[in-house]
């Protein structure tokens, strides 16, 4: 007579908890792209500067930056998961027409400024690597944007985040390395963290650093992408015969809440880690306040190794944000005139006038600047409409800004606008 085998234990079925975290981290992906817009060309020749004029000194700025950038960040994704719509299609709907299309006016020429800064940056680094002259980068940046654009309409959102993130990696890598040859030091970084500055010079390089924090594009885009997550969650949940209800909204907004603080920390770690980069290594070198520049002083200091790393970087960041900018300005176009163009003549919009201007053979460093300018009047018409409409309960429901976060969002919004107000008035006075 044979015995069975003994059966196998029984394993303990996974918890609740452990499946609704392995849920949390699916829907995971759209702030990360958004958060390109926070490592983009423009940004690393500003903390470079800051690091190697003022050492320490500035960390601060960063991290309160930082801190700004995940409350509008939020804001605005918590506007597409509730509502079902962009800020640019909410704002589509509720517009006259006069006043729709002169709006979209104003958003069509930030996106143009967005996309120069993008496209230069990614000039200078294939010159940088290959000597590529920078006309001919500019086009190489464009078509580049122009085939990870494509991903995003033929594989889906979920594969463009994952390439997107790809690149945030390898910025992450390339901006970062030099730390690992020169360790910074501790107790003053730590001094760094407390808020002073050095004379006039250091306070309008803070209030560059913190004006150009929130960019308007990354306002639109967060919203479109969580509005794409919601969509998606649905269909999932509708092939599953599972119902949408309040507790998945509170769920998806959870996860938003993770999603933005995680991608910006890591965003807000990259500009940290320049500026340390620059403070421990680039000390009163000269040159600095240009990419090329802090590049060669990087080359000269910590070896070529290091400088390949940061071009590659550099690279990464260009092609990365030119593509999120593009996604961006489809999405405006689409929200306030209702209407969708071909994907190829989409990037011309903004592609051409950034070719144009590097044709001129004008100084990619003051283009950058030039492009800066131009943001900074459409920062206003991005931020205050998200503070705005988060606030009306007819259009979020319980999910309208509380009165802690409304003053929050409205000191940020000011601070925000008038810096770069101020930042707008010295540039054109020239000081």
């Amino acid at each position: 007579m044979t015995t069975a085998p003994p059966r196998p234990p029984r394993m303990p079925p996974s918890s609740p908890t452990s499946a609704a975290r392995a849920r949390l981290v699916t829907l995971l992906g759209p702030a990360f792209v958004a958060a390109i817009a926070y490592v983009d060309p423009g940004n690393v020749a500003a903390n470079l500067t800051a690091g190697a004029r003022y050492g320490y000194l500035l960390v601060w700025v960063l991290v309160v930056a930082n801190v700004m950038a995940v409350l509008v960040q939020y804001l605005s994704a918590k506007l597409g998961v509730v509502t079902g719509r962009s800020l640019p299609e909410v704002l589509g709907a509720s517009l006259p027409r006069p006043a729709r299309l002169a709006y979209w006016v104003q958003a069509e020429v930030v996106a143009a400024a967005t996309d120069l800064a993008e496209v230069i940056g990614g000039a200078i680094a294939l010159n940088l690597l290959f000597g590529v002259p920078l006309l001919a980068g500019g086009v190489i940046t464009g078509v580049v944007s122009l085939l990870v654009l494509s991903v995003q309409q033929r594989r889906g959102q979920r594969v463009f985040e994952g390439v997107i993130a790809s690149f945030l990696l390898i910025l992450t890598v390339g901006f970062c390395a030099g730390l690992l040859f020169a360790a910074p030091d501790g107790g003053a970084v730590l001094g760094g963290l407390v808020p002073r500055l050095a004379g006039t010079d250091s306070l309008l390089l803070s209030a560059s650093m913190l004006g150009a924090t929130v960019m308007p594009h990354a306002i639109y885009l967060h919203s479109a992408l969580a509005r794409d997550r919601r969509r998606h969650d649905a269909g999932v949940r509708a092939r599953q015969g599972v119902p949408e209800t309040a507790a998945s909204t509170d769920r998806l907004l959870a996860a938003t809440r993770w999603d933005v603080v995680c991608a910006l920390v890591l965003a807000g770690g990259v500009n940290i880690a320049m500026l340390l980069v620059a403070a421990t290594n680039l000390p009163g070198r000269a040159g600095t306040d240009s990419i090329e520049g802090a590049h060669s002083a990087i080359a000269s200091t910590l070896g070529g190794g290091v400088a390949l790393l940061f071009a590659v970087g550099l690279l990464a960041s260009g092609l990365a944000s030119s593509s999120v900018g593009a996604y961006a300005g489809a999405e405006i176009m689409a929200g306030l005139l209702h209407v969708r163009v071909p994907l190829v003549g989409r990037r011309m919009v903004t592609l051409v006038p950034a070719v144009v201007l590097l044709a001129t053979g004008v100084s990619p460093t003051w283009l950058l600047v030039l492009s800066q300018v131009v943001l900074s009047f459409g920062i206003p018409f991005a931020a205050v409409p998200l503070v705005v409409l988060t606030r009306r309960a007819s259009l979020l429901g319980r999910y309208r800004n509380g009165t802690l976060t409304q003053v929050l969002a409205w000191t940020v919004a000011g601070v925000i606008v008038v810096l770069n107000v101020a930042l707008l008035t010295l540039t054109v006075l020239g000081r």
